[in-house]
């Protein structure tokens, strides 16, 4: 299974995004819980992208490839915005209380907390985040 959708920089359509998002994961029998749990991971990066990827007032657009097999359940979310690496930010101390922790990293704290794996690398002047979910074999 392979499905795709080009979005604009535009927060306004997450509700797009996530209407995708729940078709996908009901495609391959996702519960509940997983499903809530890959959209707002997706929905993390995705606005990430929106906010920060391009200057303040230019347009550019969110492209999301997926992918499924038995096992897993792949989402690329690709950019032409400037260079981001994700995954190099270090972990959050979610111990600490919110006005003692830094500004920002929650969402990609989310990002590695409901995917399996994550993945970034910068190629032909893009910024590829690759998310996989391990499906259960009652789900494949």
């Amino acid at each position: 299974m392979t499905r795709h959708i080009t979005l604009p920089n535009d927060i306004s359509k997450t509700p797009q995004l996530a209407e995708f998002v729940e078709g996908i994961c009901e495609e391959v029998g996702c519960d509940f819980s997983t499903t809530m749990q890959i959209n707002l991971a997706i929905e993390e990066a995705v606005v990430n992208v929106m906010n920060y990827a391009y200057p303040p007032g230019t347009r550019g657009d969110v492209d999301i490839d997926v992918s499924a097999d038995e096992q897993w359940l792949t989402f690329d979310i690709i950019d032409s915005g400037k260079p981001f690496d994700p995954t190099a930010r270090g972990e959050v101390d979610t111990t600490l209380s919110a006005e003692e922790r830094s500004i920002g990293g929650l969402g990609i704290h989310m990002m590695r907390r409901y995917m399996d794996s994550i993945g970034y690398k910068r190629a032909d002047g893009k910024n590829i985040l690759t998310m996989r979910k391990k499906l259960e074999s009652n789900n494949a």
